[in-house]
C-alpha cells in the first residue's frame, strides 16, 4: 500500500517471529513477488483441515488401519529449524494411531537431517509440553554409528545408512510440510527420510557437488532431479508406509493436507503447492527478500535458501539483500570455515566442483550455492540479532535495518536502480 502523498509503497517482510516493515519508492518499485499460499482463504480449521486429509487418504488405507497389529510405531517428525506445526498435527496422527491400535509402541523421531540435536526448549515450543512430558522422543544423530544401520547404495552410488528406530518399525509414517525447495523441489514426503534420519555419510553423497550443480536441481523441480530421486529411493528402502504433509501460509497456519501414499500424496501436495508459488520473475537491479522468519531465519545456513528466490528474478550484477535474524549464527562450522578460509566466492566454487561425491565434506552444498550467488551479485544480510563480522567473513555485506541496507544498495546502483521485493523467500517458485 501507498504511504501517503510521499508515493512510497510499504511491504511487510517476514523477521524472527514478526515482521519488518520496508519503504520502497513507486518510481523504484517494479514489483511485489508473493505466493497466493498467503491469501489463500479455506472454511475449515486447521485441526478439521488435518483430520480430513487423514480420513481420506490418496492411494492408501486410513492409518488407523495400517496401524492394527503393529507393535513399533515410528513417527517421523520435523526438528526446530522447520515450521511445521506440530503442536496440531502430531496430537491428531497419534489419535489416529490409536484409535487402531490403543497398545501401540510409539516413538516420534525427530529428523534433524544433518543438523545439530534438537533442545528440550526448542522441544517443547514445537510440540508442547504434553507431547514432550509424555510421549517418546528421540533425536536423530547423523554421526551416531551404533543407533544407524547400512541398508544399501542409492541410485547416485553413495552408501544408504538409516536410523535403525526408522528400519527395525513396523509401522514408518511420517509427518512433514511441502513447500519450494532450492535443490531438492519441495521439501516434504520422502525428505522425512533422506536426508532427515540419514547417517551423515548418506546426506554428503546425496548432496555431492555435481548434484546441486544439475540444472534439475532446482526450486520447483523434481522430474530429472538426481537429488530427489536419490531421496526417494532412500523412502522405499525404509518402507516409508504414510505421510501426512501439510502447506502452511504466511502467519505458519495450515490451509491444506496431504494423507496417504509416500509418492502420490507427496506429489498432489506438491501440485497444490506449484499452483500458489509460481511467480513471474520481474528482474531488477536490486532483490529484497527474506527467508520467512522463524524458524527459517535463525542461520545463515538456512538464509540462503531466500536468496536463491532473489538470485531467481536479479538482473546481471545485481544487489540481493535478505533479511534474516540468524539468531543461531552461521549454522555449520564447515560452512562458516569455508568462506573464512578462501578469499573469494569463485575461489570457493572452484574447490568445491573438484571434490568427488565420496569426498563431500559438511555443508559443503550450503557453501556451493551461496558461493553461485556471490559470484554473480553482492549480498546484503539484514540482522540486528548475529554479529556483523560473522556476516563479513562470509563475504557478505552487513546492516541492522532494510532501510540502510536499501541505501547502501542506491549508493551501488544508482538512485534509479529499479526493485523487486520477494517478501517471503522460500514461499514462491520463481519462473
Amino acid at each position: 500500500m501507498s504511504k501517503g502523498e510521499m508515493s512510497v509503497s510499504i511491504v511487510k517482510i517476514p523477521y524472527s517471529r514478526g515482521f519488518v516493515d520496508l519503504e520502497v519508492k513507486d518510481t523504484n518499485l517494479l514489483g511485489v513477488l508473493e505466493s497466493k499460499a498467503h491469501h489463500f482463504k479455506t472454511e475449515d480449521d486447521q485441526e478439521t483441515i488435518v483430520r480430513k486429509a487423514l480420513e481420506s487418504p490418496i492411494s492408501s488405507p486410513r492409518l488407523k488401519d495400517l496401524a492394527k497389529e503393529k507393535n513399533n510405531i515410528v513417527i517421523i517428525t520435523s526438528d526446530h529449524t522447520r515450521p511445521v506445526p506440530s503442536k496440531i498435527t502430531l496430537p491428531i496422527l497419534l489419535e489416529e494411531i490409536r484409535s487402531g491400535n490403543p497398545t501401540a509402541d510409539i516413538t516420534i523421531l525427530i529428523a534433524t537431517g544433518f543438523h545439530r540435536l534438537t533442545t528440550r526448549e526448542e522441544m517443547i515450543n514445537k510440540f508442547g509440553e504434553d507431547i514432550v512430558n509424555n510421549e517418546k522422543l528421540v533425536n536423530h544423530d547423523c554421526w551416531d554409528d551404533k543407533n544407524l544401520v547400512d541398508v544399501g547404495i542409492l541410485p547416485s552410488g553413495g552408501k544408504l545408512i538409516l536410523n535403525k528406530l526408522a528400519m527395525e518399525a513396523d509401522l514408518l509414517v511420517a509427518e512433514g510440510f511441502i513447500e519450494p525447495h532450492f535443490f531438492a523441489g519441495f521439501s516434504g514426503g520422502r525428505k522425512s527420510v533422506l536426508p532427515g534420519v540419514a547417517s551423515g555419510t548418506t546426506v554428503l553423497a546425496n548432496h555431492c557437488s555435481k548434484f546441486i550443480a544439475s540444472e534439475f536441481a532446482r526450486t520447483g523441480w523434481l522430474e530429472g532431479n538426481p537429488i530427489h530421486k536419490d531421496m526417494l529411493f532412500a523412502a522405499e528402502a525404509a518402507n516409508l508406509a504414510f505421510i501426512l504433509n501439510v502447506v502452511i501460509d504466511a502467519d505458519k497456519k495450515v490451509i491444506n493436507a496431504f494423507a496417504g501414499n509416500r509418492v502420490l500424496a507427496h506429489e498432489t501436495g506438491c501440485k497444490f503447492v506449484t499452483e500458489l508459488a509460481s511467480v513471474k520473475s520481474i528482474p531488477a537491479d536490486i532483490v529484497i527478500t527474506s527467508n520467512g522468519g522463524y524458524p527459517l531465519d535463525q542461520n545463515i545456513y538456512q538464509a540462503v535458501k531466500g536468496m536463491t528466490a532473489a538470485e531467481a528474478t536479479a538482473n546481471e550484477d545485481a544487489v540481493i539483500i535478505i533479511a534474516a535474524a540468524c539468531n543461531d549464527g552461521h549454522g555449520g562450522k564447515a560452512f562458516y570455515d569455508t568462506f573464512v578460509e578462501n578469499p573469494t566466492p569463485q575461489s570457493i566454487m572452484d574447490k568445491i566442483l573438484q571434490i568427488p561425491m565420496e569426498s563431500t565434506i559438511p555443508d559443503q552444498w550450503e557453501s556451493q550455492i551461496l558461493a553461485r550467488v556471490l559470484i554473480k551479485h553482492k549480498v546484503i544480510l539484514v540482522t540486528d540479532q548475529c554479529d556483523p563480522q560473522l556476516v563479513r567473513d562470509m563475504k557478505m555485506i552487513h546492516a541492522y535495518t532494510l532501510d540502510e541496507a536499501l541505501k547502501m544498495a542506491y549508493e551501488i546502483k544508482g538512485q534509479n536502480a529499479t526493485v523487486t521485493v520477494v517478501p517471503d523467500g522460500v514461499s514462491v517458485i520463481v519462473l
